[in-house]
């Protein structure tokens, strides 16, 4: 597969998923950057963590403006993955990509460490190499990662089975029930506030994160060898 990894004014988690996807699974990766207008020839898109146009406004919202992202709308809407973690996943709620909005965490307070997940659900394209209600570790490193969403969305949410990572030790954020990673309903657009990509060698202290790129290569890279 060929994937893009969206770099914004601000992104400082660009290197660390390219080093993933391309070093580690050995597939093909290429930065894009945000005043870009094409992503013709990309199979997936990785959105980054970091604080893009320096968070100004609000977190992600500035971004969602950029020319880059009517593409990244339209590979969603053809059915492509399209990823991002943390500053990525504030960017895909504020272009109406997945539902939901990002907040100031509970504390008011920027949180950095390794974190529990329980993956709730393990039959999506982004987590078919977990098992269901597997605990992993993966880091955080965010002040805005609390989830909310009002009660219909969250029913959605819970009927279409979209909630595929909830805090499970602890919740660092006060995100609502416990939500750390969300999809959508066609299940091709994953956001999250924890980083998989940091967490792909042994090295880091933990390999939890592998096996979500595993899972999107494994499962998209059929999809490209069809077509």
């Amino acid at each position: 597969m060929k994937f893009a990894v969206i770099v914004f004014p601000g992104s400082n988690c660009d290197m660390d998923l390219l080093w993933a996807v391309k070093d580690i699974l050995g597939e093909e990766a290429e930065y894009v950057r945000h005043d870009e207008e094409s992503l013709a020839g990309f199979d997936g898109v990785l959105i980054p963590g970091g604080f893009s146009y320096g968070d100004y406004l609000r977190c992600g919202a500035i971004a969602r403006f950029s020319k880059i992202i009517h593409e990244v709308i339209r590979l969603a809407d053809e059915g492509k993955p399209v990823f991002g973690t943390c500053n990525g996943f504030q960017i895909l709620t504020e272009a109406g990509l997945l539902p939901g909005v990002l907040l100031r965490n509970e504390s008011l307070h920027f949180v950095c460490k390794t974190i529990s997940l329980k993956v709730v659900n393990n039959q999506t394209a982004f987590t078919s190499e977990y098992q269901k209600n597997e605990v992993i570790k993966l880091p955080i490193a965010h002040g805005e990662g609390n989830y909310y969403c009002d009660d219909s969305t969250l029913e959605q949410l819970k009927k279409n089975q979209q909630i595929v990572f909830t805090y499970a030790d602890e919740n660092p954020n006060g995100s609502l029930a416990n939500i750390a990673g969300i999809i959508n309903k066609n299940g091709n657009v994953l956001g999250m506030m924890p980083h998989p990509e940091r967490a792909v060698e042994s090295l880091l202290g933990s390999e939890d994160g592998l096996r979500f790129f595993k899972s999107i290569v494994k499962n998209y890279g059929k999809v490209r060898a069809n077509t």
